[in-house]
């Protein structure tokens, strides 16, 4: 956690998920130089010889070092053959801003929590609320809800009522406004539920989270959460790339929240890509 600008964040989670290895990319590069036999790993050097058959393919990707792909990305700055080597990771925390960040490095494959199938419980918050003696009494069952989600990377709760608040707001809007909000907003075999539990807040939200959720529900309500909404995502980036993502957002004039991420991906990757693409060796 940290403070930034008066208020406080939480920092987003990092878990390596699979990386393919340096070796393709040395055989890549053997390949253009047709320079098989002058590799240090002695599988490289075989490749000459003999098409690659499972075990060659393991001890492969396994190769910890190379001195030909520390020439090429440091003296010859050949970084094509870095794209051969894929490292995935599965990010928790961070927030819808960064996400619109993300979006502006082309050459990465990224799969997002949705918010059109992952807004039930927020939403079943507010059908609930409404079943409160007072609308004070309605709000307040709502933020109380929603704080239990813990669903913003900011960490202050006297700031995230005031995001839930707004959310609250935005809700009763739609609310005053459509004759058929319980039909968009709760599936249609929960609807019983609402004469069943009236004027019984708690009751009724335990009922619709248990009960079936509303599909697509997000389509109404996204305009509800706003950048500080956490979100998870698995984003896969060739090596050239994550070069390019670390120099970019690894640096103070990045946006903090991106900064950190870096910072945290960096941390999860494995020294033989740091050394490929990180100034960080002596003498270089």
């Amino acid at each position: 956690m940290e403070d930034v600008y008066g208020i406080k964040y939480t920092k987003p989670e990092v878990v390596l998920l699979q990386d393919t290895g340096i070796g393709v990319a040395e055989s890549a590069a053997r390949t253009c130089y047709d320079s098989f036999s002058s590799s240090e790993n002695d599988v490289i050097k075989n490749i000459e010889q003999t098409m690659p058959d499972e075990a060659m393919c393991d001890e492969i990707n396994a190769i910890d070092d190379s001195a030909l792909l520390d020439d090429l990305a440091w003296t010859y700055f050949h970084h094509s053959i870095l794209e051969h080597a894929n490292l995935s990771f599965l990010i928790r925390g961070t927030s819808r801003g960064v996400l619109q960040e993300h979006a502006r490095h082309r050459i990465q494959a990224i799969s997002v929590r949705s918010t059109r199938y992952t807004m039930s419980s927020l939403i079943n918050a507010f059908v609930a609320s409404k079943q409160s003696a007072s609308e004070a009494e309605a709000k307040e069952f709502f933020i109380q809800r929603v704080l239990g989600f813990d669903m913003f990377v900011t960490a202050d709760e006297a700031y995230n009522r005031v995001e839930i608040s707004g959310m609250y707001a935005k809700l009763a809007f739609q609310f005053n406004k459509l004759e058929d909000f319980y039909s968009i907003s709760v599936a249609k075999s929960s609807l019983g539920l609402l004469e069943e539990f009236e004027g019984d807040s708690m009751g009724l939200y335990e009922a619709l989270q248990a009960g079936k959720k509303k599909r697509n529900v997000g389509d109404a309500f996204k305009h509800i959460i706003s950048d500080n909404v956490k979100v998870d995502m698995v984003v896969t980036f060739n090596l050239r790339s994550l070069k390019n993502y670390f120099t970019l957002r690894d640096s103070g004039a990045a946006f903090f929240q991106i900064r950190w991420l870096a910072q945290e991906m960096m941390r999860v990757t494995p020294q033989k890509y740091l050394d490929l693409i990180i100034k960080q060796k002596v003498g270089i």
